[in-house]
């Protein structure tokens, strides 16, 4: 029994991880596009997506992580048999991706809180869909416990990403010749 309410925090704590991730890097895409704003406009975004990005980051993401983890280990601790698992192996190198890439958005979220950010928008965009791949990664190896199944899943979710950076693309595309045809 223990095992279950374990396992429902441990999603639960992912879930919200992953939310703040996904959240965060909006954040900055917002900060980084209220950077072409006029003044007083400027300052005033930027001000509140700082403020909003550090409320989600340290109340919100980086709690999420810390519990994820600490849940994820007491599953290890109750099923140490999983470490002898494939499937379980290749996860937690997902995992560790999945913490250089929160690292990686602290160091972004440093950059903001000193008044600058030093990636462009639509870097910004593609970066997030590094998480996406993580997350899927993860959950088909959780599920299907198979490498085949994680590949084909690793294999799809590439794919999506593929077409999710051409529409990142051609709405960038679409904005520009709006922005040009605005003027």
């Amino acid at each position: 029994m223990t095992y279950l309410y374990i396992k429902s925090l441990h999603i639960i704590f992912v879930t919200t991880w992953f939310a703040g991730l996904f959240y965060i890097i909006r954040l900055f895409i917002y900060y980084k596009e209220a950077e072409e704003k006029e003044e007083p406009s400027q300052t005033i975004l930027k001000d509140q997506y700082a403020l909003m990005s550090k409320r989600l980051w340290y109340i919100i993401t980086w709690p999420s992580a810390v519990l994820a983890t600490i849940f994820a280990i007491w599953l290890l601790i109750l099923q140490p048999y999983w470490l002898e698992a494939n499937w379980m192996l290749i996860k937690l190198v997902f995992v560790a991706l999945l913490f250089a890439y929160h690292l990686s958005c602290q160091m972004m979220y440093n950059q903001i809180a000193k008044g600058y950010l030093n990636y462009s928008s639509n870097g910004l965009r593609i970066w997030n869909e590094v998480a996406t791949i993580i997350l899927f990664a993860c959950v088909f190896l959780v599920v299907l416990k198979t490498t085949l199944g994680w590949v084909f899943g690793v294999v799809g979710i590439v794919g999506v990403s593929v077409l999710l950076m051409l529409g990142i693309k051609l709405y960038k595309q679409i904005r520009a010749k709006n922005s040009w045809d605005n003027q």
